[in-house]
């Protein structure tokens, strides 16, 4: 059995977040929502809970992270294509998301990404790998190119 992951994240607006989410073409199960949360689904084994921040708050003691202000994570989905990287970001744009500057734009001649902030400040970076060269790459080449 595949393991699946759950990524927990707190949100301040959860239907704010669900038809930011929605336009960039992710789905959600209805039999994992309520006022509280929602499970956007990724792929088969990746989901996101997108919690409410008073809900998020009562599984952690500690603080919760203003992703505006402070970063502790970047969640990196790969795609297919770069034409679904370009779909994915522009999207989120489109939809009220926020560029995010890298400098330079990280375009490899093996690898297309690009990233965004969602609606309560988290990362997200897209990105497209030539399948060619994953296969022909061991990681370390790959960290060393």
């Amino acid at each position: 059995m595949a393991t699946n992951i759950f990524v927990n994240l707190p949100v301040k607006d959860l239907n704010a977040s669900v038809a930011f989410f929605t336009q960039l073409g992710f789905s959600f199960n209805p039999q994992m929502a309520d006022e509280r949360g929602t499970c956007m689904v990724i792929s088969d084994t990746i989901n996101v809970m997108l919690l409410v921040e008073p809900f998020f708050q009562t599984f952690t003691g500690k603080p919760l992270v203003d992703a505006h202000q402070a970063n502790e994570f970047i969640i990196c989905l790969s795609v297919d294509s770069r034409t679904e990287v370009d779909r994915i970001a522009d999207a989120a744009l489109a939809a009220g998301g926020q560029s995010v500057a890298q400098q330079p734009e990280n375009e490899m001649e093996f690898m297309y990404d690009r990233n965004f902030q969602d609606l309560d400040g988290h990362l997200w970076n897209v990105m497209y790998m030539d399948p060619t060269f994953a296969q022909q790459t061991s990681p370390a080449e790959a960290a060393a190119q």
